[in-house]
């Protein structure tokens, strides 16, 4: 039988500087949903990596005093560290100065120039060397001292040179078209509202070289030309699954992707020019482009000049990497903004993770540590309460898989902690250590069912905790072979009799440090 695959890519980010939140956050929502899919049975292409050349990049190396090549190498290695650190899981890191990558690219512009869609002429217009992106006169808005800004606030300079051109304007209508007939490419639906107004407000021709700087990838049959840095850029993804050899396994495997995902700034490239270009070469555009939100920090705007860059590297080490994984997904309704609070991340350890499913599993196994021979307990004929925790345990995987296919994943993890609060509070009704002293039997029955709501939740709380489920199935006795999807529900039940480990807890809560200077 043929697996089920996925292809999910976070965008590649630009190596103008180093790693900040924003990036952690991006590829932490592909890493979820990626791991969730492997359990789930997939079989998975998970992308990320660097997007290296372009004005931006030949400035900053400039100003760094070093060669280009040798200012990306040192940049994009940060971003592969930062995966390190958070734990993703990326099959493939892929940057855009590897020769795989200009001859797929080459590949491309040879095939959409084939096709009549691309000319030479001449290009005056404003442009923004920091967002790498031209804006039409009614985008802008006024700066300071006379200075034209753009509408992300990037200052543009009115550029004037030679360059080819992608036929943008005869594209509109078949755009359209397509998103029409895919309801689902462009999520959420309120920015599948923006994509295409913007559309419908008429498309007009790309420039796609540059001549007045080096750093880029040269145009085939002219040299004088780099290509513009987005269409250089985009291309990542079919160079990941194989392009050009379209005949590939691989290429056959994932092309079309299932997800880009995408901060909502690059939106615009993503949907508009990206399936254009592939429409072009006669290549299917991917399935689905989901644009999130931005972080504001303590309900300010992020900036380096406000010096409130949030670095995760610096959040795991004070709050934990699992912690810090939980925190970012679960906070805000994933495609919205927002708003990064010290309160808010301690909040959710203490009362989410240490009190409520650490707690939980933490007196469910000491209790059979004591009381059942640190073994699983026999169950009993259930109760009408432990057949109402156990089907809303069945039933949890089906729950967050709809969520997540929908990329919603705070709704996921809403439903995951519900059956913690579920489980908290039946532990509370049933009363195991009153049950102890009354009717053994029944005490047996019901600890069973709690070992039974639990290993359901670490087995799903792998695609967001891994290390720490991994612990928490290990204390639950449970192996290595019967930890996928395949195992939840009655397929993989607890067998009564089995060893249990010394218990140990796995989310310690926070204490700030003005209350441990206080102790």
């Amino acid at each position: 039988m043929t697996r089920k695959t996925y292809y999910i890519t976070t965008p590649i980010y630009y190596v103008n500087d180093k790693p900040h939140i924003g990036h952690a956050y991006t590829s932490l929502a592909c890493d979820v949903l990626a791991r969730f899919k492997r359990l789930d049975g997939y079989d998975v292409m998970f992308l990320t990596g660097t997007d290296e050349h372009g004005q931006k990049v030949e400035k900053a190396a400039e100003a760094a005093g070093v060669d280009p090549q040798a200012f990306c190498d040192k940049v994009s290695q940060s971003f592969r560290d930062l995966a390190g650190a958070m734990n993703f899981s990326n099959d493939d890191f892929i940057r855009t100065t590897e020769p795989r990558h200009v001859k797929s690219v080459q590949a491309l512009w040879q095939k959409v120039a084939a096709s009549g869609n691309i000319y030479l002429g001449h290009y005056e217009g404003w442009y923004a060397v920091r967002d790498e992106a031209f804006y039409q006169e009614d985008e802008l808005q006024d700066g300071p001292n006379g200075q034209k800004l753009a509408p992300t606030g990037a200052p543009v300079e009115w550029v004037k040179e030679p360059s080819y051109f992608f036929k943008l304007s005869a594209w509109g209508e078949k755009l359209l078209k397509f998103y029409e007939e895919n309801p689902g490419f462009i999520l959420p639906a309120s920015r599948r509202n923006e994509v295409i107004s913007f559309v419908k407000g008429g498309l007009k021709d790309l420039s796609v070289s540059r001549t007045t700087f080096k750093w880029g990838i040269p145009v085939p049959g002219d040299e004088a030309h780099v290509m513009y840095v987005w269409f250089d850029a985009l291309t990542n993804y079919i160079t990941a699954a194989g392009y050009p050899d379209t005949g590939s396994d691989s290429y056959k495997k994932f092309w079309p992707a299932d997800l880009h995902m995408v901060g909502k700034d690059i939106l615009r490239f993503h949907a508009v020019y990206w399936p254009a270009f592939l429409m072009a070469a006669d290549l299917a555009p991917p399935k689905r482009v989901f644009a999130h939100g931005w972080w504001t920090n303590e309900g300010q705007k992020i900036s380096k000049s406000l010096g409130n860059v949030i670095d995760p590297l610096a959040l795991i080490e004070e709050f934990g990497l699992e912690q810090t994984r939980y925190f970012l997904m679960r906070e805000v309704p994933f495609g919205n903004d927002g708003d990064f609070r010290r309160a808010g991340i301690v909040s959710r350890i203490n009362s989410e993770l240490a009190n409520g499913f650490g707690n939980l599993a933490q007196r469910t196994l000491s209790f059979c540590a004591k009381n059942t021979n640190a073994a699983v307990p026999t169950p009993g004929p259930l109760a009408e309460m432990d057949e109402a925790l156990l089907a809303e345990a069945d039933s949890l995987a089906d729950r967050m898989r709809a969520a997540l296919d929908d990329q919603a994943i705070h709704t996921a993890l809403q439903y995951w902690f519900d059956l913690v609060d579920a489980a908290n509070k039946y532990i509370d009704v049933a009363a195991p250590w009153t049950l102890r002293k009354t009717d053994p039997a029944r005490m047996e029955t019901v600890l069973w069912t709690l070992l039974e709501a639990i290993r359901q939740l670490a087995i799903l709380a792998q695609a967001i905790m891994p290390n720490s489920a991994a612990k928490m199935l290990d204390q639950l006795g449970v192996s290595e072979a019967a930890r996928s999807f395949a195992h939840l529900g009655e397929m993989g039940r607890l067998r009564a009799g089995t060893p249990l480990p010394t218990p140990q807890g796995v989310f310690p809560r926070h204490v700030e440090a003005a209350a441990k200077e206080g102790a």
